[in-house]
């Protein structure tokens, strides 16, 4: 809006406009500016129009910004049974999560708070009592999220901490245990973080954690089922760690790397068991490579000398 303003963007060239999580935009108070921005796009082709919800105000939206539009509904990714929904009451959040992790021992594990301050004050905490731990919020850039979904995907930080920044922009099939840290006070965004689980047909489960005093959360008192802890068991603490680690090469799909390229480098060139070798993302112009901590060093040092497809790729480890 500020550049439209200052005339220092211009759209006319723009051919295609997609919206997506419109109700999302809508819920931030974005519907003026929204109208306001396609008005000065006047030769789109295409336009598009993605939404988890579709309340009237979205409907008015589709109305104002689509022209004959066709209609696409997508039947519900959950069936009834497939999420496990708990509430605890809990005076001590910290104690209580551990309790959590004690009980369900998962090999991964996501963490909703509400805010960005919360987010990086619980990771630090978790870290700090030996769990491998990442964090999304919206002060971190593309990049930074994207790596961040890459290690919690991947087995190399098998915790993720997350604002709901998160809540609809994760599709990570083996998440086993949502939790809500902090409650959320929208029945929707409630809906759509318990969602990162039992996803692809498989089951999950989703604890949250209700202080006395919780305001707009009676909907998850009434739906969710409650759960006792077993507050007198002193079994040592379940620590949700990891054996792999995350490196980077700098380059990746524009530099027609596959993915068999790079198993064939590290199993043949370098001695590697296939077993050593996680999962591999190639990006753009990045590649993401989960390796067992054991080879973690030898590979990084044989890199400085492999080539793949005859080429040298710096690498390094993913913080």
């Amino acid at each position: 809006m500020d550049h439209l303003s200052k005339g220092t963007l211009e759209l006319k060239s723009i051919e295609r406009i997609v919206l997506d999580e419109a109700d999302r935009m809508l819920e931030m108070g974005f519907y003026d500016d929204i109208l306001k921005i396609v008005s000065q796009a006047k030769n789109t082709k295409q336009r598009l129009l993605f939404s988890a919800t579709f309340p009237d105000k979205i409907k008015t939206l589709a109305q104002t910004f689509l022209h004959a539009p066709e209609v696409i509904s997508v039947t519900p990714e959950h069936q009834e049974g497939q999420i496990e929904a708990y509430v605890i009451t809990t005076r001590d959040k910290p104690k209580t999560l551990q309790q959590i992790i004690n009980l369900y021992r998962p090999n991964s594990l996501l963490i909703f708070c509400n805010t960005k301050a919360d987010t990086i004050a619980l990771a630090q905490r978790l870290q700090q009592e030996g769990h491998a731990v990442t964090t999304i919020h919206g002060d971190l850039d593309q990049e930074a999220r994207q790596e961040a979904i890459i290690k919690f995907s991947n087995g190399s930080s098998p915790v993720l901490v997350a604002t709901d920044v998160a809540s609809r922009g994760i599709d990570i099939d083996n998440v086993k245990l949502v939790v809500n840290y902090d409650l959320p006070f929208d029945k929707e965004v409630y809906t759509h973080r318990i969602g990162r689980t039992g996803r692809a047909g498989s089951t999950g489960r989703a604890v949250s954690l209700y202080t006395s005093g919780s305001t707009k959360t009676a909907y998850i008192l009434n739906e969710a089922k409650k759960l006792e802890l077993d507050n007198t068991q002193n079994s040592r603490n379940f620590k949700i760690v990891s054996h792999v680690e995350t490196i980077a090469l700098n380059g990746g799909k524009k530099q027609k790397l596959r993915k068999g390229d790079i198993l064939g480098t590290f199993c043949k060139e370098m001695g590697l068991e296939p077993e050593q070798i996680g999962a591999i993302t190639l990006m753009a112009n990045r590649t993401y490579i989960a390796i067992d901590n054991h080879v973690l060093k030898k590979v990084l040092k044989m890199l400085k000398s492999t080539r793949i497809k005859k080429k040298k790729y710096i690498a390094w480890i993913v913080d």
